[in-house]
């Protein structure tokens, strides 16, 4: 197994928390759309705007990957987005475990806001799909780490 770590510098243990994910099965592009969006958020919001993403009230604005993405009507910031349900499920459950870290070290988390939400890409699990005369083609998924840290404010 191997020992993950934070891609956070300045970590202080007494003001602020984190939590991760790592090797999730969500889209790469999607993760970061939504962890750019959700950085600066305090957790109560940023629980709300997940949710909303995942019953698709709120859309999430495509800054980076946007070509071919469709124009949303629901978007407050950008002309081009989506919906990404799956990746705002799994950072939902990293913004959750960010809440119960908080929590167990005693943190206000009515204060607590994220100050990092980044996205790596992780290792990718390669299949191949059988094809006609001996060939094959590759299928290829890329897995993710999703880091979030949260800093109690004043």
């Amino acid at each position: 197994m191997p020992e993950f770590k934070y891609s956070f510098t300045g970590y202080d243990p007494l003001t602020q928390v984190r939590a991760s994910g790592r090797e999730v099965d969500v889209s790469p592009k999607a993760a970061r759309e939504v962890c750019a969006l959700i950085k600066g958020m305090n957790i109560s919001k940023a629980k709300k705007f997940l949710e909303d993403v995942i019953n698709k009230k709120q859309a999430v604005p495509f800054r980076r990957y946007k070509k071919e993405v469709p124009h949303k009507s629901s978007q407050f910031r950008f002309h081009a987005g989506g919906y990404p349900v799956k990746a705002a499920q799994e950072i939902l459950k990293v913004v959750k475990n960010l809440e119960a870290n908080a929590e167990f070290k005693g943190l206000d988390t009515e204060r607590m806001v994220i100050v990092h939400a980044a996205v790596m890409k992780g290792m990718k699990v390669k299949r191949y799909t059988p094809r006609a005369f001996g060939r094959s083609s590759p299928k290829f998924n890329t897995l993710v780490h999703i880091e979030i840290v949260g800093k109690e404010v004043a």
